[in-house]
């Protein structure tokens, strides 16, 4: 099954023009050696510092995914201290496939799936009234189904990357690779 690259984005530089900030805090990201590096901030889905956002495209044009991996400098130490990849509709984040600290140990939420790993391929696959969350852990070859759910239509809708949940006191960073949004066979 091939697949079609709708969108591309490799950090080496300026951001793609379709990028957008939900309470940028400037001094709390960078761009370096083709990754988006942001610090893991205090907050929850509606205070998130830092998310960056694009426009989702059209799902009646069939069924794509989006794509990123997430590398962790550090190690996670609060509760509910997460990264990965959050779905707006008009304006307001819905859903997301991050991975996740709960109760001491690492998951894939939403599934629970287990991710002891440092780093993972998120792939988020939406279709016109469905989500798919997969993913795949560093040293895999092939994605996992987390979990999969129904997904309402809507008029404006946005994807994003994203961390929150941090330490008021620690520099935790994460690393944000090689986004892609892809057209997939359905």
């Amino acid at each position: 099954m091939g697949t079609q690259v709708i969108f591309a984005e490799q950090f080496d530089g300026e951001l793609d023009a379709g990028w957008s900030w939900v309470r940028e805090n400037p001094d709390r990201w960078r761009m370096r050696e083709g990754g988006l590096e942001i610090a893991v901030e205090p907050g929850l889905a509606a205070t998130v510092r830092n998310a960056l956002v694009r426009p989702a495209p059209e799902r009646s044009g069939g069924p794509y995914a989006v794509e990123v991996t997430i590398f962790s400098h550090t190690a996670p130490t609060q509760q509910y201290e997460q990264a990965g990849i959050t779905w707006y509709q008009e304006g307001e984040p819905v859903f997301k496939e991050v991975k996740e600290l709960v109760d001491g140990d690492l998951y894939i939420i939403p599934g629970r799936k287990p991710m002891p790993t440092q780093s993972v391929r998120l792939r988020l696959v939406v279709s016109a009234d469905s989500w798919e969350a997969q993913f795949r852990p560093e040293g895999a070859s092939a994605f996992e189904t987390a979990a999969t759910g129904e997904l309402p239509p809507a008029s404006h809708e946005q994807v994003s990357i994203q961390c929150y949940n941090g330490p008021q006191d620690g520099e935790h960073w994460i690393r944000f690779e090689d986004f892609r949004i892809v057209r997939v066979g359905g």
